[in-house]
């Protein structure tokens, strides 16, 4: 380990995302259909908050959690979408050190709070069907924030252990990532290829 840190070595500050496929015909085929189940997924979802936003008869908890688990919904797949269908249109497409980061860091993040709200939400169904009369007081909107809270900061502490994984690691070597984002696959590539060098 001393050898690599004192040797000539150069860092890497970007990646190249090979991608799923290099054959054109094939990309420009994938860059259509998952670009029509992108904007369904956002449409979908927009047309899931909106009207609970709007409408006060949809304000109950269910309701509720249902608008925030389909914003972190939106924002999961817009954190990974966006640059694969860039990487379709592209012959080599780039990312920065920084930008994979971010990229595993949101996914990471929106990840883990979608499974959280996922379990209030199942929460929220045990109190309406095993206790329909205090349902209101066990599930008052002081307790849907503290499930929301606690969702968001278990999202958080998710996605700072794993940037200060991403940022404690030296990537020397190849930067090229046969994946189309920066995913945990990525991760344990890496981090197999520095203990290589132990």
């Amino acid at each position: 380990m001393d050898s690599l840190v004192e040797g000539n070595h150069t860092a890497v500050t970007e990646f190249i995302l090979l991608g799923l496929t290099q054959d054109p015909v094939l990309r420009v085929i994938l860059f259509i259909i998952i670009l029509g189940i992108y904007l369904v997924t956002i449409s979908g979802n927009l047309c899931t908050i909106l009207p609970i936003r709007v409408s006060t008869q949809l304000h109950h908890p269910m309701y509720f959690f249902l608008s925030h688990l389909a914003f972190a919904d939106m924002v999961f797949s817009s954190s990974v979408t966006p640059n694969m269908l860039v990487n379709f249109l592209v012959d080599r497409n780039m990312i920065s050190y920084h930008g994979c980061a971010i990229q595993l860091g949101t996914a990471v993040f929106f990840g883990a709070v979608e499974c959280f709200l996922l379990a209030a939400m199942a929460y929220d169904r045990f109190m309406a069907i095993c206790y329909p009369l205090l349902y209101s007081t066990k599930m008052s909107t002081q307790v849907c924030v503290q499930f929301f809270v606690v969702a968001y900061i278990a999202g958080c502490l998710n996605a700072s252990s794993f940037s200060i994984s991403f940022f404690s690691l030296v990537f020397c070597g190849s930067n090229r990532v046969n994946h189309f984002f920066c995913d945990f696959a990525f991760f344990e590539e890496k981090v197999t290829k520095w203990t290589d060098y132990l």
